[in-house]
């Protein structure tokens, strides 16, 4: 792989799905509401830059996280592009009743036909007061995802309005177990962390994905099975450089593990202003071990062996960090790998552009 050109690996990429993932990560600074506006801004230019998909997640009572509300967020950013393909990534049907779900993404294809994608997960909240704020409970995924196209098909006892103009694709945020519910209900999966085997051995999710395959039932929606990857991929002109981008996501992950907070993302001098301890540096190594960052030729090579290894028909970059001007120039970097940028589409997504319009009282 090593030996191969650069332009021989990007070939590779080229046939290859390029989406990102925006959690509307929170800043140290700043009012929550800019999180959700950069998402937006973020999104329109990735449509610019040739991008296929744009996903938003949804997180309750995180501080460094302000997005709780998918659908509503997506709306925003339906309004803004024409092209781009928009979804979640995803709602968390725990937290949910299956047709409230089902209505929310009929409506948001009837603004946006052709462009919705439900991505859905089963992550419960983050402390015990949020599962308890969100009433959650136990529920069957598998009845629930059943439950939730049949109200999307119209195959449901309770027809789910507005009816969908078209259809609206589900796709299922697996790890084992939701492999196998993807796989017996015929729908695609993304796949991250540990299953990529990215910092660690790749045998067990190679064998994972491998059992997901075999056991692929064909759906209306799915004919064969589809594996996306997803992963926080950054790229900047110098290794240095890249690895920096890592550490103020990779630092607020430290916190979560060893103060029980998600907190907004700081400037890496801050970062690095901080007294670590050996707990923290130690996770603050594994979740930059479990990124791809770098130049431009070492991400292709890293991304192109990733591919090869993992049979993904997309990848999914989750990246964030501090410095929005730099997380714009590493999504443009990236589109250009996939064949999607031009030199000049680069420079512009470089430029500062003026956020969506905020309320007079916005800083």
């Amino acid at each position: 792989m090593a030996a191969r050109p650069v332009r021989v690996l990007m070939a590779a990429l080229t046939g290859v799905g390029l989406s990102l993932l925006d959690r509307s990560r929170t800043r140290a600074g700043e009012p929550d509401s800019t999180g959700v506006t950069g998402t937006v801004d973020r999104a329109v230019a990735a449509e610019r830059l040739g991008h296929d998909r744009f996903f938003v997640a949804e997180h309750h009572g995180v501080p460094g996280v302000a997005s709780a509300a998918p659908a509503v967020l997506l709306a925003a950013i339906a309004g803004r592009t024409t092209t781009l393909r928009i979804g979640s990534a995803g709602v968390m049907l725990p937290h949910h009743q299956p047709l409230v779900v089902a209505e929310q993404f009929a409506m948001l294809s009837a603004l946006a036909p052709g462009r919705v994608d439900l991505g859905l997960g089963r992550s419960p909240g983050f402390t015990p007061p949020v599962r308890r704020a969100l009433r959650e409970h136990e529920t069957d995924f598998a009845a629930d995802l059943a439950e939730l196209r049949a109200y999307l098909d119209g195959t449901a006892e309770v027809t789910a309005r507005p009816r969908p103009a078209a259809p609206v694709p589900m796709t299922v945020l697996a790890t084992g177990r939701g492999l196998e519910v993807a796989a017996d209900l015929g729908l695609p999966v993304v796949v991250g962390g540990p299953l990529l085997g990215v910092a660690g051995d790749p045998e067990p999710g190679l064998a994972a994905l491998d059992g997901y395959r075999r056991a692929f039932r064909p759906s209306a929606q799915q004919p064969e099975p589809r594996v996306s990857i997803s992963l926080d991929v950054l790229v900047a002109d110098t290794t240095t450089e890249a690895q920096e981008l890592l550490l103020p996501e990779a630092w607020a992950m430290a916190q979560a593990r060893t103060a029980g907070a998600f907190p907004p993302l700081e400037p890496v001098a801050a970062v690095r202003a901080h007294e670590w301890t050996s707990r923290q540096r130690q996770y603050v190594e594994q979740t930059a071990a479990s990124a791809i960052a770098g130049t431009a030729d070492q991400v292709a090579r890293r991304l192109a062996e990733l591919v090869e290894r993992t049979g993904a028909a997309e990848l999914i970059a989750s990246s964030s960090t501090f410095d929005r001007a730099a997380l714009a120039a590493s999504d443009a970097a990236l589109a250009e790998l996939f064949g999607r940028a031009t030199g000049a589409d680069r420079a512009q997504s470089s430029e500062p552009r003026p956020a969506v319009s905020a309320s007079p009282s916005r800083p």
